[in-house]
């Protein structure tokens, strides 16, 4: 069965494999990029963590890393505190690290989200933060994290 609920998206990062990876996982630097607080647990079923924007609150996101290939490769499960349609742990990101081109491609999936519109809404914010995450190791200053912009 395929799942129609599904992001995916690629983008190439001028920066080696190591630094995208710490960007990933290190809290000082995930909230260079996203968020306002991180906290990660770097082992199968350690804690993630992220308190972010959301429009003019903030809203916090958890779950449990389920893999942790240093450099290459992480899967963890995801989800926002308080939320009725994707509740912490129920959706699943996976993020492969590749050398490519001098640089590092990431291959991001966000998996299992309920409907189209969580789709929809997910695609944005991975659309938005992926571009923060290649300026912020690439050594750019993406700015302040204001999230994705949401039209009412």
């Amino acid at each position: 069965m395929t799942e129609a609920f599904v992001v995916k998206r690629e983008i190439q990062i001028a920066a080696p494999l190591a630094s995208v990876f710490a960007f990933l996982t290190d809290p000082l630097k995930i909230v260079s990029w996203m968020g306002l607080e991180a906290s990660t647990e770097l082992h199968p079923g350690g804690l993630f963590y992220l308190k972010g924007v959301a429009g003019d609150h903030a809203r916090a996101a958890r779950g449990a890393f389920r893999e942790v290939v240093p450099v290459h490769r992480l899967a963890y499960s995801f989800g926002w505190e308080g939320g009725e349609e994707v509740p912490p742990g129920s959706s699943l990101i996976e993020i492969d690290l590749i050398d490519k081109d001098s640089g590092t491609l990431v291959r991001m999936t966000h998996s299992g989200l309920p409907n189209a519109a969580q789709c929809a809404s997910h695609d944005k914010g991975w659309a938005h933060y992926l571009d923060r995450l290649a300026d912020a190791a690439a050594g750019r200053d993406p700015g302040p994290d204001n999230g994705p912009v949401h039209k009412a």
